[in-house]
């Protein structure tokens, strides 16, 4: 079966975080590792991708195409899947040929790569931007940036059990709330769905405002017929996407050195400083036992230098 990867369901540990901050505060934190589920397939990514893999197959697809940067953890995750599971993968880059360690990878594991350049990467919400790629690649199934859109959605609702299934390992008969980092909401988005009002879910947005994560959680949700409520979204974006500045890098050092747990800059090191300042806020109360989401993405660092300036 082409798409024998559909069947495939890694599980990630639920972990308590310790920090310092976290002890003073009162405030107790899981972590979901979804950055531990594969070494290469790492994070989110996968669970976006799983019911598009799935309508992929009963299209009767020989692949997927789909849409990224340079430093895509969505695409390497495609890429990645294609190689191990034996499909085709194409994709749509933004910005024009770079080298980046992302990209050699992309090219490692077989994915054929086009560059749209800047203004043909902003058209990709256009009427008719598949049309073209469709034409060219008949035989492919073309899959929205990051995984995104409802199929994603689905594929992540299954994170709610597997964190539901090691609650009793932590000593834990409930939670109050999730906490992730946002590139595109959909994650949150599925989160929102499988949790059907129990439990709210925060987003910390990695990307600006206008970047339109609102507005596609909001039609996710319109799509699947459930209400838009459950969730909210908190700036963590610094100011635009793949901004970073000392404060966050020197978060990140000292949390990797207390806790052995890797984060980049772009999501999850993001998602906890924001966490980090509202519970300092007193956003949450204490005795709150809140669930965080690695969503993995490490491989990015290496488009990175941690090093604070």
């Amino acid at each position: 079966m082409l798409f024998s990867s559909c069947d495939w369901l890694p599980q990630a540990p639920l972990e308590i975080l310790q920090l310092d901050w976290l002890s003073r505060s009162g405030i107790e934190v899981a972590i979901l590792r979804l950055d531990q589920i594969d070494p290469l397939i790492s994070g989110n990514k996968w669970f976006k991708l799983i019911e598009h893999l799935k309508a992929a197959e009963l299209a009767g697809a020989k692949g997927i195409i789909s849409l990224g940067g340079a430093h895509s953890n969505h695409l390497h995750a495609l890429a990645a899947a294609g190689k191990r599971f034996g499909f085709s993968t194409v994709g749509l880059l933004r910005g024009h040929p770079q080298d980046t360690p992302t990209v050699q990878d992309l090219q490692a594991y077989g994915m054929q790569l086009h560059w749209l350049g800047y203004g043909g990467y902003r058209a990709r919400h256009a009427a008719g931007f598949w049309e073209p790629w469709q034409a060219l690649y008949p035989d492919l199934l073309g899959v929205p940036e990051g995984g995104g859109g409802l199929l994603g959605a689905q594929g992540c609702m299954q994170l709610k059990s597997m964190v539901a299934g090691q609650l009793n390992q932590l000593g834990w008969s409930d939670y109050d709330g999730w906490w992730l980092a946002c590139g595109t909401g959909t994650t949150l988005a599925g989160l929102v769905l499988a949790e059907a009002g129990a439990h709210p879910v925060y987003g910390a947005l990695a990307v600006p405002g206008d970047h339109g994560v609102a507005q596609q959680v909001e039609s996710i949700l319109q799509q699947a017929g459930a209400p838009d409520t459950g969730y909210e979204l908190l700036d963590a974006s610094l100011g635009g996407f793949a901004k970073v500045d000392p404060q966050l890098l020197a978060f990140i050092e000292q949390t990797e050195q207390a806790s052995s747990v890797a984060l980049e800059p772009l999501y999850t090191g993001k998602a906890l400083l924001a966490l980090k300042q509202q519970i300092e806020a007193g956003k949450f109360q204490p005795g709150s036992r809140l669930i965080f989401i690695h969503t993995g993405g490490l491989q990015g660092r290496r488009g990175f230098s941690l090093t604070r300036a």
